[in-house]
């Protein structure tokens, strides 16, 4: 957990950046939403007709099947990294550095990945990896021409966000100690990093000016997310009522499939209970926007070369 907070806020600005630059992502992860479900549901559907057939041999398949999935994990191809992976104006990102952020990244296509039964495009990820760790290189270089500082307090605030984010653990001292035990940072590392975050933060946020939606803006988003829960409701409405008439109970199924689909319409939060959450999304929206468009101003000045 706290591997991937560590991870998280390195890299906060540049996810959504990266996705429109990178543009690749959904081939290799993004779809894979939509048929873990599905994949899941044959799993399950395997494992209860090994139960019927034996009681013993249903938990040994599954055993089985468990230990077959988890040898079939890909690896992530990492022989043929150069010792320089890329330069940017001058500033070298190393092979090490490529390596360890792009496990990560492998990592979680890897678990998509198996639940779908797509291939990973390595090559792909590769280079999604490496523009954004140039993106991030050319933001960190432009807060430092822009001379944005990174107080004591500040980073002890952020430090203080992140012991919050992470149940496992109660207090800075315990989170610095953990952060040293799983992943071999000291503290003035760990401050580090979470001081070059705070001036990306401040960066980002003279970058993107007022972020704050109006009122409007917040009521058109929530139409949209409305639209869309309602949308997929009959949807799933219409599903049942098919299954149902299937089985010769159309109208029993019917009149309970309307009755679930009012049911579930009426769950729907309302504008005002959802309005913290459309506000979070539209600034995080606007500042994303931001740093994707200050990126691609600065790369189109730079010097950047990328060796893979």
């Amino acid at each position: 957990m706290i591997k991937k907070v560590l991870f998280g806020f390195s890299l906060a600005l540049f996810v959504s950046v990266m996705a429109a630059c990178g543009g690749g992502d959904d081939s290799s992860g993004g779809n894979n939403e939509g048929n873990s479900g599905e994949e899941q549901s044959e799993d399950g559907g395997s494992g209860e007709n090994s139960n019927s057939s034996s009681d013993g041999s249903g938990s040994s398949d599954s055993e089985s099947g468990s230990s077959s999935q988890q040898s079939s994990m890909p690896e992530p191809e990492l022989d043929n990294i150069p010792d320089t992976v890329a330069t940017v104006n001058g500033t070298e990102i190393t092979g090490e550095e490529f390596k360890t952020r792009y496990q990560s990244q492998f990592q979680q296509q890897a678990l998509q990945a198996q639940m779908s039964g797509q291939e990973i495009n390595q090559d792909q990820l590769k280079q999604q990896t490496a523009d954004s760790m140039v993106g991030q290189e050319l933001l960190i270089q432009e807060a430092g021409n822009r001379d944005i500082s990174a107080s004591e307090e500040e980073v002890n605030n952020q430090l203080s966000t992140l012991v919050e984010q992470n149940s496992s653990v109660d207090s800075q001292e315990q989170f610095l100690s953990t952060i040293q035990e799983q992943q071999g940072m000291s503290e003035e590392e760990v401050r580090s990093q979470l001081s070059q975050q705070v001036k990306l933060n401040k960066l980002i946020s003279e970058e993107a000016g007022d972020v704050q939606p109006s009122e409007e803006e917040m009521r058109n988003l929530y139409d949209q997310v409305k639209s869309r829960q309602q949308q997929q409701q009959q949807a799933n409405s219409g599903d049942s009522e098919e299954s149902g008439n299937s089985e010769g109970s159309s109208e029993g199924e019917s009149g309970e499939g309307s009755s679930e689909e009012s049911s579930s319409q009426s769950s729907i939060p309302s504008f005002e209970e959802m309005k913290p959450r459309l506000k979070e999304q539209l600034v995080s929206q606007k500042e994303s926007q931001a740093a994707q468009s200050l990126v691609q101003s600065l790369r189109e000045e730079a010097d950047v070369s990328i060796n893979l």
